[in-house]
């Protein structure tokens, strides 16, 4: 049964960007095996989260809050960056059929919501190090470091996908690794060949990162390298990829100090989410919220 407020259905898309938002902070702050058993409860936490977040929009447009220009810019000049710069971001808005103004105006939509949620959380308590270290002593178990690999990579994607241009690609990033293997600077022909930001802005590094955050291909790659090895061409859904492994670390239980800076971002989340939570409550009491 489709879900609706005042009248207006709410798109699946809206749960499912709810569900994505939570696993990826969940994730940083739970093992692997406790975050699978919470699997449904963040599923219907997603379903009221999406709720709550169609009521406060309808509520931000109606307050009509004022975003300051300098947050819209850092949105567009963000974007920007992480396209590759403005040529390839404005291809992509006539893509869409849309102009610098609209997307302008839609990240001035989102920005009130962001503007009303501070204001409704500002009166949250920032968590003392007695809090903290409470926290830390009556959850120890979900403070564990999980293992993680550190890489940098190239990307080269086919420009369609046909079978010659999947070849070609593959071609193309078989003669990169080749300048690899040959004392090519992995920095150096990241930031002239590889088609992820990654390559422009990092010389292809992707910092450290947990077992499932990557596609299962790549995954599987860097988990079974050695750290300094090169990997054979591989393909993702994104395309083919030569990976560098840089660093590795096993994981296992972490200290408090390890821990503090997650506490805090999670206790200050859980206190801030309070309070939005309580002014989601008064605002859905006066909604017609049909179908949850």
């Amino acid at each position: 049964m489709a879900i609706t407020i005042n009248g207006q259905e709410l798109p699946e898309e809206a749960i499912e960007f709810e569900y994505r938002r939570l696993l990826q902070f969940y994730s940083q702050h739970m093992p692997p095996e406790a975050l699978k058993a919470e699997t449904d409860n963040l599923r219907e936490r997603a379903v009221q989260q999406a709720i709550g977040a169609k009521l406060l929009i309808d509520e931000a447009q109606k307050l009509d809050l004022p975003v300051p220009a300098e947050r819209i810019d850092t949105r567009v000049n963000d974007m920007v960056e992480q396209m590759g710069g403005r040529e390839v971001f404005e291809a992509r808005l006539t893509e869409h059929n849309m102009t610098e103004a609209d997307l302008r105006k839609n990240i001035e939509g989102g920005c009130k919501v962001d503007v009303l949620v501070e204001k409704i959380s500002e009166e949250a308590e920032e968590p003392t190090d007695k809090d903290l270290q409470a926290h830390f002593e009556a959850n120890k178990e979900q403070y564990v470091q999980p293992e993680r690999a550190s890489a940098q990579h190239i990307l080269v994607k086919p420009t369609s996908d046909s079978d010659a241009d999947r070849v070609t690609a593959e071609s193309r990033m078989e003669s990169i690794r080749a300048e690899l293997e040959g004392g090519g600077k992995f920095e150096d022909l990241a930031a002239l060949h590889s088609e992820c930001p990654s390559g422009k802005q990092a010389g292809g590094s992707l910092g450290w990162f947990g077992r499932g955050m990557m596609v299962p291909e790549f995954d599987n790659a860097v988990f079974s390298m050695e750290v300094g090895a090169l990997s054979e061409v591989i393909e993702t859904q994104f395309g083919f990829h030569v990976i560098y492994k840089t660093g590795a670390d096993e994981g296992g239980p972490a200290s408090f100090p390890e821990s503090e800076s997650k506490i805090r971002d999670f206790m200050r989340h859980a206190r801030r989410g309070e309070l939005v939570a309580a002014h989601v409550t008064e605002l859905r009491e006066k909604a017609d919220v049909q179908g949850a």
